[in-house]
């Protein structure tokens, strides 16, 4: 997604050639219930602020193979390796809270290396789950591998249809979080960025209509072929379409001051750019 290439690469910029790994996690959170980047979502979030699509997804997914970007062996160069959804638990530690995510699939395993060359690891997270990631990860790692039979891909599958609230829309409230966190080989955090905006289905149908108008305006040069966000437009370009999407980088020590004073500092970023 645009969103986590971009909070990658600000990361990665900012840590410099030392970073070698890259942890990225995608949070929902929810508007008018207090601080947003404090705010940790849980298993009624992912029914009520997501569609029924994605919540027969999710759980398709629990059968399904997916990849990350790392060493396939001691000594071998870093690249896209198979991997199982959920094979690792990351936690983000941002603004005094802190969030468990499982890995996923993600295009910042492809986007990211190509801009950052020094890479050899990349995780990509989704922490919708709050604290029932890890029990939910758990269990399906027993069974991964009776998951992928036949039998029980067809048994998730006929469950995937017949979850509960599947024609009902998101709640209004609901806002994207998005953290990278820069480390070195050591796995010191070397630089974090957070990103929040609105709700993820509104972020990624503004940035895609973003870069479509983008890509088709008379004085764009793009590079012929496949290439992630960051390589396609170029960092200052992307962080100029993030603004107008309304998606704001919020440092943590101002989202400490603000948990300190009773605010907002996503209400507080609205009318920032990044600079």
């Amino acid at each position: 997604m645009y969103r986590g290439n971009l909070a990658g690469a600000l990361a990665l910029t900012s840590a410099g050639d030392r970073a070698t790994r890259m942890e990225i996690g995608y949070f929902l959170t929810r508007a008018g219930h207090g601080d947003a980047l404090r705010y940790r979502s849980g298993l009624r979030d992912v029914f009520s602020l997501t569609t029924g699509g994605t919540r027969k997804t999710l759980v398709s997914a629990a059968a399904d193979d997916a990849f990350a970007y790392r060493h396939p062996h001691a000594g071998a160069p870093a690249r896209l390796v198979d991997e199982r959804v959920g094979k690792r638990v990351r936690t983000f530690s941002y603004a005094g809270v802190n969030r468990a995510a499982m890995t996923v699939a993600g295009s910042e395993h492809l986007g990211l290396p190509e801009v950052f060359a020094q890479l050899e690891n990349i995780d990509v997270c989704m922490g919708w789950l709050g604290r029932w990631t890890r029990p939910i990860r758990t269990a399906t790692a027993l069974p991964a591998p009776l998951l992928r039979s036949a039998p029980a891909r067809a048994a998730l599958t006929w469950l995937s249809e017949r979850l509960p609230g599947s024609h009902r829309e998101p709640d209004s409230d609901g806002r994207s979080l998005v953290i990278a966190v820069a480390r070195d080989d050591s796995g010191r955090a070397l630089a974090t960025t957070a990103l929040a905006g609105p709700d993820p289905y509104e972020m990624t149908a503004s940035f895609l209509a973003w870069g479509a108008v983008r890509a088709a305006a008379p004085d764009a040069v793009l590079e012929p072929g496949v290439h992630g966000p960051v390589a396609a437009f170029g960092l200052d370009t992307l962080r100029i379409g993030a603004s107008e999407v309304g998606l704001h980088d919020v440092d943590e020590p101002s989202a400490l001051r603000a948990a300190h004073d009773g605010t907002d500092p996503v209400t507080r970023s609205v009318n920032r750019t990044f600079g």
